[in-house]
């Protein structure tokens, strides 16, 4: 493996996985602290999700091949599946999000990144599943940057000019703009703000904490499926949290695998 963050090492994937399995043989004979069953059911749901999101992304991070990324990217969408029913039991509310993509920005961030991986890894099949959670929530036509990154591979989606977070602005622009040279600009300069942008996320800052911390990488994927859906070139591009090979992956595969999406657009 050659792993693809400079803060990872294979020993810091190690302590995770150890971490990882603990934990899921813990929560076998233990419950999470709750009021309710329900209240509990959903706070376990929402732990192995996150458990979940963290090794997919881990595994890319390390240096894992691509392929084998499919079937944890898989897991994680059923994941979210369970989120939501047990959500949405615990609240009464059928068709609430596991995600609140208007009102925070690094839960968007999460959502456009499983986005961003079931397009890179042509899985159009788990795209559907996890956008049915989001769109009967009634985020559906609310926020371009969603939308475009639909559109390519879904069909019916919507035409929007507004968007929930502003950090995404340099990457909707650089789906717009006419001159190829500053589409790859605004890539640059999306990938260059995007850390800084999430100060308040939880995964910010984790880095810091050693092979015994939380860090797992810190990727912008829904800036590689822009890249991707919309011709932009990347080679230029030259900063840690652009994930160039997996976008390389995603345009090597796009014959092979029969996608709908026309790049040349």
């Amino acid at each position: 493996m050659i792993k693809r963050q400079k803060f990872y090492s294979e020993n810091h994937y190690k302590n995770f996985l150890r971490g990882h399995d603990e934990a899921v043989e813990f929560s076998k004979t233990n419950t999470f602290q709750s009021d309710s069953p329900e209240e509990e059911a959903t706070i376990r749901s929402r732990f192995f999700q996150r458990l979940a999101l963290r090794k997919l992304t881990a595994a890319y991070t390390v240096g894992e091949e691509i392929p084998s990324l499919a079937p944890l990217l898989e897991d994680l969408v059923g994941k979210y599946e369970i989120r939501q029913a047990k959500l949405a039991e615990s609240e009464q509310s059928p068709g609430i999000s596991p995600l609140s993509i208007d009102d925070w920005p690094h839960e968007y961030e999460e959502c456009a990144q499983v986005i961003g991986f079931c397009i890179l890894l042509h899985r159009a099949d788990l795209l559907k599943r996890f956008v049915r959670l989001i769109d009967n929530a009634g985020y559906a036509g609310d926020d371009t940057l969603y939308e475009d990154l639909l559109k390519k591979v879904l069909p019916g989606r919507h035409d929007v000019d507004q968007w929930y977070h502003d950090v995404y602005t340099p990457l909707i622009q650089a789906i717009y703009i006419e001159n190829q040279d500053e589409k790859s600009t605004l890539l640059q300069q999306y990938c260059e703000g995007w850390y800084s942008a999430f100060e308040q996320a939880p995964w910010h800052d984790t880095h810091h904490q050693g092979e015994e911390g939380n860090y797992v990488g810190y990727w912008a994927v829904e800036a590689g499926a822009i890249a991707f859906l919309y011709g932009i070139d990347d080679s230029k591009i030259d900063h840690m949290v652009y994930p160039k090979d997996l976008v390389a992956y995603a345009r090597a595969h796009t014959a092979a695998i029969g996608s709908r999406v026309d790049r040349n657009e």
